[in-house]
């Protein structure tokens, strides 16, 4: 169990900096951060999603100096939240196309083993909110990116680093016609990332895994 949850969390440690490549134009889907498949990932989507982030934020803090301190240290995060967002639904697809999925008991597995590590529940969902920008209500949402990805990897018999896993990403992105809105920066078909996106959870938390024994 161990390994699969070191081999998961892989995914996002690999597109941390992307080329500038493709980009969309504000005429052609107006109110429109992204369109992914056809599907508009509208800006009062975006919007909702960093006010999660941000009302997480404000709760686990005891004064506005400290809120303050929060803010800046995730001040990318509508970018990085869109970049998320349009990256679940691009791995999604490429795991849809490949025949994964990913069952309610193997979410709950992955987040028992990473509660035990972290200390319990709370110290857990605290340790996304505070180094990933994930909330709470997402953590799970989260996981099941991870699982995706591991299990994809794992039916191309390579892992989350290698080209051949980024090919079956770039392969979707195509599919989908990835088109972000240039306020929020540009998509790389072949990197399946946002330009200068920070996504460093999987970094961090891949690092702490390789410690665990197997």
């Amino acid at each position: 169990m161990h390994r699969r949850r070191r081999t998961a969390l892989l995914l996002t440690a690999a597109i941390a900096a992307a080329p500038l490549i493709t980009a969309c134009g504000n005429d052609a889907h107006p109110g429109a951060a992204a369109v992914v498949g056809g599907q508009r990932i509208t800006v009062s989507q975006l919007e909702e999603r960093v006010g999660e982030v941000r009302a997480a934020q404000r709760a686990a803090v005891q004064n506005d100096a400290q809120y303050q301190q929060a803010i800046a240290r995730t001040g990318t995060l509508t970018r990085d939240t869109l970049h998320t967002m349009v990256l679940d639904r691009v791995l999604h697809r490429a795991a849809e196309d490949a025949g994964i999925t990913v069952s309610r008991k193997e979410i709950q597995e992955m987040r028992s083993g990473l509660e035990e590590q972290a200390g319990g529940a709370k110290a857990l969902e605290t340790t996304w909110l505070q180094r990933y920008g994930i909330p709470p209500q997402r953590l799970e949402e989260n996981l099941r990116l991870q699982l995706e990805a591991q299990k994809l990897a794992e039916k191309l018999g390579t892992d989350t680093t290698r080209p051949e896993f980024w090919k079956t990403l770039s392969e979707a992105s195509k599919k989908l016609n990835v088109d972000l809105n240039p306020r929020y920066g540009t998509w790389d078909v072949q990197k399946s990332s946002r330009a200068d996106a920070r996504t460093p959870w999987v970094r961090d938390v891949t690092a702490t895994q390789t410690q665990q024994p197997m």
